[in-house]
């Protein structure tokens, strides 16, 4: 569950900015994208998801150029040997043009790719964070069924899940992220509504647990690294309804073998949607999907940022059919995206909210709070 409209807007305008003034200094000949071709309303030869279809994989790994935008979204929690704590973030995002450029050049694109990539220090409380965009031309950014790529960040396909290299020049990432538990298919088999008009929907799918192993570089020295990851994708046209404003979503790693993700998506009043939702995943890889009325989520503390936004960072969050009463608290306060976008993204623990005692650990996300 990702990318608000608000963020779209934003990350959209700083990925065009960015592709014209490149147009503009190393291919003369070619014109600038405008605003137009990728916001507003999706024009009608975009496909709209409407109900549910089947999912296809590896197929659906890979890019679906006939939807406006999607994402394929990695987050972790990471130990080092002597128990020092690190967590990142890996987001590849493909938005479509209105119309492909007509101008007769190698450059000429149907697509805009964006990458995020952050690590959060433990250790340190420091927050490390880079940001590549790309065109949809010469091969320099793509998604197959086997690899997501932006020019040298890449992610390939494994027998056993994903790969994935990425270097954002203070900090590094080697990853490899072995899926130990079946894909599980978001909302009505895939089909994740997030409004009530037609096309207010995603295909929506998560690798809920990933065990992952690899090293991570910071200052330059290199840390061997275990922990548990989680995957997101997401594709679709006009996905958000309107009466949206941003939304709160959680993806947790519970001591006990199960995984939960709910996201309470946020009207302009700041009240919970009925479009949210979540899954329960069980310790033998079965899961259920969760409706608004399933769960609870309520801020129970917030942070000021440098510049004066208010965020909550830490939560209560009740299944009560599954047992759980849970408290999120990010392990440090400062895991803000500050790039073309403005966004919350970091690591957490989990702990019981009767005892105080640990559950888990896991990633929240918050959109909306700064536009």
């Amino acid at each position: 569950m990702r990318l608000d409209l608000a963020i779209l807007v934003l990350v959209v305008t700083a990925l065009v900015a960015w592709l014209g003034w490149q147009t503009r200094t190393t291919e003369p000949g070619v014109e600038a994208i405008g605003l137009a071709q990728v916001l507003g309303d999706a024009p009608a030869h975009f496909r709209r998801v409407t109900e549910p279809v089947a999912l296809e994989f590896p197929r659906d790994h890979g890019a679906h150029p006939d939807y406006r935008s999607e994402w394929w979204y990695f987050t972790g929690n990471f130990e080092t040997a002597d128990g020092q704590r690190l967590g990142f973030q890996f987001t590849l995002f493909r938005f479509a043009l209105n119309e492909a450029q007509t101008a007769q050049s190698d450059w000429a694109t149907d697509t805009l790719w964006m990458a995020h990539l952050a690590l959060s220090d433990g250790r340190s409380r420091r927050f490390f964070q880079a940001e590549r965009f790309a065109r949809g031309a010469l091969e320099l950014a793509g998604a197959t069924e086997s690899r997501w790529w932006l020019r040298d960040w890449v992610v390939n396909a494994t027998p056993s899940g994903w790969h994935l290299v990425a270097d954002g020049g203070d900090f590094a990432l080697e990853l490899n992220l072995d899926q130990v538990r079946p894909l599980v298919l978001q909302g009505d088999s895939g089909y994740s509504r997030k409004g009530p008009e037609p096309g207010n929907a995603s295909r929506y799918y998560s690798a809920t647990r990933l065990e992952a192993s690899g090293r991570i570089r910071l200052d330059q020295q290199w840390l061997e690294v275990t922990g548990l990851a989680w995957l997101d994708r997401e594709w679709g046209s006009n996905q958000l309804s309107e009466t949206l404003a941003g939304w709160d979503w959680f993806a947790l790693h519970l001591d006990d073998g199960r995984d939960l993700m709910v996201y309470r998506l946020r009207d302009h009043d700041g009240n919970a949607s009925p479009w949210s939702a979540g899954a329960l995943v069980e310790r033998d890889g079965s899961s259920r999907t969760l409706q608004h009325t399933d769960f609870t989520a309520d801020a129970l503390t917030w942070w000021r940022d440098p510049d004066g936004q208010r965020w909550p960072l830490s939560w209560r969050i009740r299944v009560p059919d599954a047992g759980l009463d849970l408290t999120t608290r990010p392990l440090f306060e400062d895991q803000l995206w500050t790039r073309s976008v403005r966004y919350w993204e970091g690591m957490i623990d989990v702990i019981d909210s009767a005892s105080g005692q640990p559950l888990g650990r896991g990633y929240t996300e918050l959109s909306g709070y700064a536009e």
